[in-house]
């Protein structure tokens, strides 16, 4: 049981209700550590377990609440990682974790670009949502001519209505923008961007990247985040990940217990599991 990226504070107490029958058998609790788990979830579940006479609950979290794994670099940091939470929780199947985890970066190397997709993709001009800002420049070598951002982040000099100003303040800057990139999770910000950008006749394309497995139809595994968004900004192919996310390489058919489950609830999530019998 996992609860996802979009799920609200409010209704994660419902939830846990909902859930409770598996919370209470759960053998291993983890989180992301972020500000909801801190806030909300971890607290929800510590006062239910509690409350019910269920036990303590143990949690397993991040080393780095701050890691990203959009990156095929910080999928494989992330997928090790939890190897190791399952290893530990169930040393005797150790060899499985370890097997599973082999297969997993194998499937994330697979996702990457390939030396075709680079030739295509890099070099492009784009304005990115800020957390989305690593992915796009270090990954797909893609041209940052501006960010936009949360009013919270450097005292709102990046919110979007800053860069429609400079938008229509200088044009010519902006004329080989091909794509304004969101951050699914932050909610929609650049719309008005994208105008501004279409006011000045330029062929802008917004375009939505997730960083979570399960945001969307077909985007099961953390492979599956890093096709879905590489395929966004992919001149041949503008917006057929966007209408099918699995028309790419199909996703696998069966996630293991332990492994593909994981990355799935991580990121403002918990996911309590079982151990995989022997």
């Amino acid at each position: 049981m996992h609860q996802g990226p979009h799920m609200q504070a409010d209704i994660i107490p419902n939830r846990i209700q909902m859930e409770k029958d598996f919370i209470r058998t759960a053998e291993l609790f983890i989180a992301h550590n972020g500000s909801v788990d801190v806030s909300y979830v971890m607290p929800y579940v510590n006062d239910f377990m509690a409350a019910n006479n269920y036990g303590t609950v143990e949690w397993v979290t991040l080393k780095n609440p701050s890691m990203t794994w959009n990156t095929p670099e910080g999928a494989k940091v992330l997928s090790t990682e939890v190897a190791g939470w399952l290893i530990d929780a169930d040393p005797a199947n150790k060899s499985y974790y370890e097997s599973r985890l082999a297969e997993y970066l194998a499937q994330i190397d697979t996702a990457d670009l390939s030396s075709d997709e680079k030739k295509l993709v890099a070099g492009q001009d784009v304005i990115v949502m800020i957390w989305q800002q690593d992915a796009s420049e270090k990954w797909l070598g893609l041209h940052t001519i501006s960010v936009f951002a949360p009013e919270f982040y450097q005292q709102g000099k990046f919110v979007p209505r800053a860069v429609v100003n400079d938008v229509y303040n200088d044009p010519a800057k902006y004329r080989n923008v091909r794509y304004v990139i969101e951050n699914m999770q932050s909610a929609e910000m650049a719309k008005g961007l994208e105008e501004a950008l279409r006011d000045q006749k330029i062929d802008v394309k917004r375009v939505v990247f997730t960083n979570f497995p399960k945001s969307l139809p077909g985007v099961d595994s953390l492979p599956d985040v890093l096709r879905y968004n590489k395929q966004l900004v992919m001149p041949s192919s503008q917006g057929a990940a966007a209408t099918s996310p699995a028309a790419t390489t199909a996703a696998p058919t069966q996630a293991p217990r332990g492994l593909l489950m994981l990355p799935v609830a991580l990121g403002a999530a918990f996911l309590l599991i079982g151990r995989r019998d022997p």
